[in-house]
């Protein structure tokens, strides 16, 4: 009879767990405090199974193209909206396709504006929070959105506070610490032909024009949501910037180059010892159709890879090992799509 191993049995039940999407100041906080060290070599004694585990659970946050250009384009908004007296500043929409990589590109920025300004006011003695970090809620109203900001700011609301006081006590804590960069994900929810829509969009505007902060908006589609719809999206649409984050492509020859690129630094960052480099790259294109470059799903392949290789003691990832990994259904009905159209095809 074979054996059965259960969960706590193979420490799959972890009290250092990730506590998840930061949702509140002393979680951003606690996540900026997290020294990004680089990883001993992968044949150093020091791993244990449960550090590799680990490691390649969270692997690293790698930087694209995409991610380069927002941070350009926020350096020079920001600085744009340095001294603008009217309420109108400037903000950027990020939008493109589920999985493109929106919310590590909110949380990359964030974290990079966050460091610079704690090194900018290191003999400062009040309080500040350079960033705040928001999402659309799914049933939203203009408190509820509100709502979600006093909680990351860490102000005590209560169901009997109005809507009013609620928003005055978020725009004077956001001003009195200095938070220059607003993040808010999810837009993509708000639909402005609806009642509750309409009003929490004007919210969002009223929020922006009381704030000295930049704006910086996400979602999927942004820009064929009904967000940008009807008059109040035409002001918003006004206000802000496009920047559109599609999947990588491996058509052209600029394209493969920045594709393979991309895995070459992955690859860099696997700790197996048995991998043998090159294996991603090599398989560059193989890659490229399970997982159609969307990045979520390029994350999810090679961490699970990497995992299994670790749970079989093989502690390399190949081309077999890839296409054992069950991803998404998005990236798994792509692949299937681009394997009718045939290997040369580009949607």
């Amino acid at each position: 009879m074979a054996s059965v191993i259960t969960a706590a049995d193979d420490g799959f039940f972890d009290d250092d767990a990730s506590p998840g999407v930061v949702t509140d100041w002393l979680l951003w906080q606690a996540d900026l405090a997290r020294p990004r060290a680089s990883a001993p070599p992968a044949d150093d004694p020091s791993w244990t199974r449960k550090a590799q585990l680990d490691y390649h659970s969270e692997f690293a946050t790698l930087k694209t193209p995409f991610m380069e250009q927002a941070a350009r384009e926020l350096r020079v908004t920001l600085l744009v909206n340095n001294r603008q007296r009217s309420t109108a500043r400037r903000g950027l929409i990020v939008s493109g396709p589920p999985g493109a990589g929106k919310s590590t590109t909110l949380a990359e920025l964030g974290r990079s504006f966050d460091l610079s300004e704690r090194r900018r006011l290191a003999g400062y003695q009040g309080a500040f929070m350079p960033v705040a970090f928001a999402a659309i809620p799914p049933t939203y109203t203009p408190k509820s959105l509100v709502q979600v900001l006093a909680r990351f700011a860490g102000i005590p609301v209560h169901d009997r506070m109005t809507e009013t006081t609620i928003t005055n006590a978020v725009c004077h804590v956001l001003c009195e610490r200095r938070t220059r960069l607003v993040f808010m994900d999810d837009v993509h929810l708000l639909n402005t032909r609806t009642r509750p829509g309409a009003d929490t969009s004007d919210q969002l505007k009223t929020l922006a024009e009381r704030i000295p902060a930049t704006f910086v908006l996400a979602g999927v589609d942004v820009e064929n949501s009904p967000l940008l719809t009807g008059p109040r999206g035409a002001q918003l649409a006004a206000r802000c910037k496009l920047l559109r984050t599609p999947p990588l492509l491996n058509g052209t020859a600029q394209q493969k180059e920045i594709w393979r690129r991309l895995l070459g630094d992955m690859e860099a960052v696997l700790r197996l010892p048995r991998h043998r480099p090159g294996t991603l790259v090599r398989h560059a294109d193989h890659i490229h159709l399970l997982t159609g470059g969307v990045l979520a799903s390029l994350s999810l392949l090679i961490r699970e890879a990497a995992i299994r290789s670790i749970l079989d003691g093989s502690f390399a990832i190949t081309k077999r090992l890839l296409s054992q990994v069950v991803l998404d259904i998005q990236a798994t009905n792509t692949a299937r799509a681009r394997r009718r159209r045939g290997p040369g095809d580009q949607p």
